[in-house]
């Protein structure tokens, strides 16, 4: 099973999130854009596991300790690529984020997981490979976003698939925090 942990977003947040991509869409000639029911943050991909795991992520996810906290939306940017740049939004900065990233982290690293070994860069994607129609200056729309709170208070352990050709991702797992 291919799997990663996230924090998915309430329906406004995506909403908000897709109008932002609708106008990158109508303003690039190449890319492959994020489908709203795929919006998400990412605190930790796993890649391929066996299913046999999978209760050792979850009790991981039960140990992982935090209280409900909020995140902000800070700016788009992009990872450069010669075949089209990968655009997102960043988050402010947020101890509370990078704390429950980190506990996460050492967490599975203990129990033997293999994990990607550069730093934690919280960034919620938008779209790969894209090329914008000369023109377009996505830093204006920096302010459509800046003021959008995002409230945190689950964590999801997510499989992704391909089911009929079309890429699925579904929750296995939450905790929830009160």
């Amino acid at each position: 099973m291919r799997l990663f942990i996230a924090i998915n977003f309430n329906d406004f947040v995506k909403e908000k999130i897709q109008n932002l991509i609708d106008k990158f869409q109508k303003f690039s000639y190449q890319g492959r854009f994020v489908s709203k029911e795929h919006l998400h943050l990412t605190l930790e991909f796993l890649g391929e596991i066996p299913e046999q795991r999978v209760d050792v992520i979850k009790k991981i996810m039960d140990n992982a300790s935090f209280k409900p906290f909020s995140l902000k939306l800070s700016n788009i940017g992009y990872f450069k690529r010669p075949q089209g740049n990968i655009y997102w939004i960043g988050l402010e900065e947020n101890k509370n984020l990078k704390d429950l990233q980190l506990n996460i982290h050492n967490l599975l690293i203990n129990e033997g997981f293999k994990l990607e070994d550069r730093p934690f860069t919280p960034h919620i994607t938008l779209g790969r490979q894209v090329k914008l129609k000369e023109g377009f200056d996505y830093y204006k729309y920096n302010t459509e976003i800046k003021d959008t709170v995002i409230q945190v208070n689950r964590v999801d352990l997510m499989k992704s698939e391909r089911i009929d050709g079309k890429l699925v991702y579904s929750i296995i797992y939450s905790k929830q925090v009160k």
